[in-house]
């Protein structure tokens, strides 16, 4: 049986077997979140045997909202939203009640904290662009060996000024919307947060800071002694399975299981993470990661990640 808990608007839950928890989530610049929305929500988990509760808790007013379901399994209900008329547009999760929100966040960079591809720009800043970005697609993909892929590109950088080169993608960085809050706000209630990248450490240093993460880790490219690249990488290979290793890490260091722990990302490079973290998240996700994720980020911003684990807009840090 689940314990409904009205103050001040909010619903508290104390959940018990087969509850789950639908979250919508609509992106402000383009529509508002609506009862029709939540309508919606409540019609496809009955076709599914669903009893939804019709208690409706407001996690920001005109954005996001949730509410309890009894009954259908999460793939029953996910595969209900999916198909469901009048969300379009609208993120949505299923979750069991307990143990959502998380204590440790692995994110990656690239395409997810941040809209660049840093290794693509390095290379079109160089005039080789679009050769790279080739073989990026591809390993995001999934269609190449992500360390042999990398390998490939950055010997492509051999004997190109690297101070002028990193400070042109510096210049060209642009945060994701809503990045900063859902990672401060994460990190202002206790949680553990890293910025783990295939990308490079001449951009996670200063990302990271910027957003608030209290770690990061990236590969490092060579540099010569005459100042340009040597096409090579120095120190430990930042890929798939480094990424769930560093989770491992932080969960360890924070003595939690895996079940409370958040990754997001949106390629073949973060899916081990993905796939083992409680909350892993497909953010705007290649296919293959899309295939693969149960909770994904396809029309908003990095806010739903926070309101995926309950957080209300009263609780964001900035």
């Amino acid at each position: 049986m689940i314990l409904y808990l009205a103050r001040m608007g909010n619903l508290r839950y104390r959940a018990s077997p087969m509850k789950n928890i639908i979250t919508l989530v609509a992106n402000r610049n383009h529509t508002a979140l609506m009862e029709d929305h939540l309508t919606a929500a409540r019609s496809a988990a009955q076709r599914v045997g669903g009893v939804p509760s019709t208690e409706t808790k407001i996690l920001a007013k005109d954005w996001s909202a949730e509410f309890i379901v009894d009954g259908p399994s999460q793939l029953d209900l996910l595969s209900a939203l999916e198909d469901a008329p009048g969300l379009n547009g609208i993120d949505r999760a299923v979750q069991m009640p307990e143990g959502r929100r998380k204590a440790v966040l692995v994110s990656d960079m690239d395409s997810t904290m941040i809209q660049n591809e840093t290794l693509d720009m390095l290379a079109t800043a160089l005039g080789f662009g679009d050769a790279v970005m080739e073989i990026t697609a591809r390993s995001m993909a999934g269609e190449l060996d992500f360390v042999e892929s990398l390998r490939a590109r950055v010997a492509l950088l051999k004997g190109h000024p690297a101070k002028e080169s990193m400070a042109v993608v510096m210049d060209q960085i642009i945060h994701t919307t809503g990045a900063e809050r859902a990672v401060k706000t994460m990190v202002a209630h206790g949680a553990l947060c890293a910025l783990v990248s295939g990308g490079f450490t001449f951009t996670t240093e200063v990302v990271h800071a910027q957003l608030g993460f209290q770690e990061h880790a990236a590969n490092t490219l060579e540099i010569g002694s005459d100042g340009c690249f040597t096409g090579a990488l120095t120190g430990r290979i930042v890929g798939r399975a480094t990424k769930l290793e560093i989770l491992d890490d932080m969960c360890v260091r924070k003595s939690i299981p895996r079940s409370l722990a958040a990754a997001i990302g949106d390629g073949a490079n973060d899916l081990d993470m993905l796939t083992s973290a409680g909350l892993g998240i497909g953010f705007f996700p290649k296919p293959i990661v899309r295939d693969q994720t149960r909770v994904r980020i396809e029309h908003t911003d990095m806010t739903s990640l926070l309101f995926y684990q309950g957080y209300t807009e009263d609780e964001f840090a900035i």
